[in-house]
């Protein structure tokens, strides 16, 4: 870090001189334009480039063992051009898991394809998908997973428990795209101001965003369960219970969202409250047990995921700060 002299002209004008390695590194002379731009926390960016397009970011790779996994790595980190190439032939399997890649990630298309390389490119405009946009639609779907498999494991219905495995895979692409242009606006502020997200609000958005895909993997944990329960059958006051649990911890849930999203600390600190209210609420459920034995193992299981859930809402709570005027 440097430190310069602000210094004032006899007219009243305000001016600091600018590093010279800097200057000279970014191609400045006399003359040429530099924007500067104002940042909501005050702070003055200066941009010596404002006019020119931005050059995608491409990197090449080559197989590994690891390879979708890296594909996902390298989307993550924002690059818009991913060439996997090797010296001889690309493998069926290799073709395959780019291929399952690119299906994981919104926007990530193959654009060119032959027998030793494959170019995937990113076809998004990272200024048309706001975070909070993004954020709201993983939840909704992540909310009807949670409320869907409850609803599957207690009527046994097998093809309701399918769909809300088959949904979570969207929830996912979801969470990789608010991930990519988090990661976006952190390296490029002025792309912040556009979107109307500070830096320094990335980071609650981004661990809010993985708890309400987490919530998503809960759902898929209960869906999961009712694919086991087959023709067992669940007593009526074990599943009325079950229903009052999956009420309370679904409107927790729903609070906790909205006080992040609203920055509404006493709807947080109302989720916050409840945990003594679900604590019982599981004690009960277990002390209903009087079930077969082959049943008992599933519904405590399910009660166990419904309740980590509520400890997702209260993580989901912590993250609600008051909003500064």
């Amino acid at each position: 870090m440097e430190l310069r002299k602000v210094q004032r002209t006899n007219s009243g004008t305000f001016f600091v001189s600018l590093p010279k390695d800097w200057a000279e590194r970014v191609g400045l002379d006399k003359g040429m334009v530099l924007a500067v731009l104002e940042t909501s926390d005050g702070r003055l960016c200066l941009d010596p480039q404002y006019d020119a397009e931005r050059k995608p970011l491409s990197v090449t790779i080559r197989p590994t063992p690891y390879l979708d996994r890296e594909i996902v790595g390298k989307y993550l980190l924002g690059y818009d051009v991913i060439r996997v190439e090797v010296k001889n032939r690309i493998s069926p399997h290799e073709r395959a898991l780019i291929k399952h890649a690119s299906r994981r990630l919104v926007g990530l298309e193959i654009v060119e394809e032959d027998y030793a390389r494959i170019v995937l490119q990113c076809l998004l405009e990272p200024a048309a998908f706001p975070p909070e946009k993004i954020l709201r639609r993983e939840y909704n779907i992540a909310a009807g997973m949670h409320r869907d498999a409850v609803s599957a494991f207690l009527e046994g219905d097998v093809h309701l428990a399918k769909n809300v495995i088959a949904r979570d895979d969207e929830v996912n692409r979801l969470y990789f795209l608010l991930v990519r242009i988090l990661r976006t606006i952190i390296q490029n502020p002025n792309l912040g101001e556009k979107l109307e997200i500070r830096s320094i609000d990335c980071l609650d958005c981004r661990m809010c965003a993985s708890l309400v895909e987490t919530i998503g993997d809960r759902a898929v944990e209960i869906a999961c369960k009712a694919l086991l329960l087959k023709a067992l059958k669940i007593s009526k006051e074990v599943s009325k219970l079950m229903n009052k649990f999956h009420s309370m911890v679904f409107k927790a849930q729903e609070k906790a969202l909205k006080a992040f999203f609203g920055h509404t600390v006493v709807l947080a600190e109302e989720v916050r409250n409840e945990r003594a209210k679900m604590e019982s609420m599981l004690h009960d459920i277990e002390a209903a047990m009087k079930q077969s034995e082959e049943v008992v193992p599933l519904i405590l299981a399910v009660a166990s995921s419904m309740y980590r859930i509520f400890g997702h809402c209260v993580d989901i709570a912590d993250l609600v700060m008051p909003k500064e005027l």
